[in-house]
């Protein structure tokens, strides 16, 4: 009997496990880096193996349609329970982190110096520089963890969704605390890497960005070697990847500035000082509310846009499923 997961017809056997153990080294095991169906794949005709109609893998062949679908479908399915996971881990920790800065911005302090006519720095200037830094630097670390609960949660919900089994908000958040320290320490060795590219000149940060943005899914679902298996996948189907993830940059990008601008025009009549007065920081913690609010789409446009583009990359490495990809996942 022909298995259903087999490879099509006269080509060698797989040999794959499940679930999977991660990546192989280039040139190496059954795939050699390379699709493991003959020839590129044409619209409208899907290899032996996959289901056309699979909520979450985008087979080879459906094109950036199918995978946009997908992305529609995940966030029509999932909106109401990963609408409160992303305002829990990444609204709500963003906002207090700009509220605490405004807090410790030393600068009203510093001009009412500069006023008096004195021509020499603060007494008070390295004190209130190094304090700033610190709880800034220790905010975004601790802020860090809690998103990775979310970005591991929100994959629980849409990838479960996804072949129809039940979810709720308590075990996506207690899923997502289980999977949050190793999530959150690849993250931080990664936001190493792009920011020392973005150093050194821009565009070898931007390259280590898209490189390494398979990163946290790889973690999630094979759990082991994300960075090398990123990089693997992105030259693997360079353009494929690139294409899908810019798309996914572009749309964070525009929703991140929007809510910032919009901070920085309605935090602008409060002044330098704007925790000065009860009324002031009621306007300028509304303020930053509502401008965190409207980042939400973007954070739930990586999330899902990313989730996405993983899955369709395991697709053209071998046949793969919702279910399987739910299995793997834990």
């Amino acid at each position: 009997m022909t298995p259903a997961w087999g490879p099509p017809p006269g080509a060698p056997p797989q040999g794959w496990v499940f679930p999977p153990t991660g990546g192989y080294p280039v040139g190496a095991g059954p795939y050699g880096g390379q699709p493991w169906y003959p020839g590129p794949p044409t619209a409208g005709w899907y290899p032996p193996g996959f289901d056309p109609a699979d909520r979450l893998v985008t087979p080879p062949g459906a094109g950036l349609s199918g995978w946009f679908d997908r992305c529609v479908g995940a966030v029509r399915r999932g909106w109401r329970l990963l609408l409160p996971i992303l305002l829990l881990t990444q609204v709500l920790p963003a906002a207090v982190l700009s509220v605490l800065s405004l807090g410790l911005d030393p600068t009203a302090r510093w001009e009412t110096t500069a006023a008096d006519g004195s021509t020499s720095l603060p007494d008070t200037f390295f004190t209130d520089l190094a304090t700033v830094f610190l709880v800034l630097i220790g905010g975004s670390l601790l802020i860090g963890f809690v998103q990775a609960v979310g970005w591991a949660a929100g994959t629980w919900v849409i990838t479960r969704q996804a072949v129809g089994e039940p979810v709720s908000l308590g075990e996506a958040l207690r899923y997502g605390l289980r999977r949050a320290l190793g999530l959150w320490g690849w993250t931080l060795l990664i936001g190493v890497i792009v920011g020392l590219g973005i150093c050194f000149c821009v565009l070898p940060g931007i390259y280590l960005a898209f490189a390494l943005s398979m990163a946290g899914p790889v973690y999630l679902f094979e759990r082991q070697n994300p960075i090398g298996r990123s990089f693997r996948m992105f030259h693997e189907r360079l353009g494929l990847l690139l294409g899908r993830v810019a798309l996914v940059a572009a749309a964070v990008i525009v929703g991140t500035l929007v809510a910032s601008v919009l901070e920085g025009v309605g935090s602008a009549p409060f002044g330098v000082d704007p925790l000065a007065t009860p009324g002031s920081t009621i306007g300028v913690v509304l303020v930053i509310a509502v401008s965190a609010v409207l980042a939400l789409p973007a954070h739930l446009v990586q999330l899902v846009g990313l989730l996405v583009t993983y899955a369709e990359q395991r697709a053209h490495e071998r046949p793969v499923n919702g279910a399987g990809l739910a299995a793997e996942l834990g």
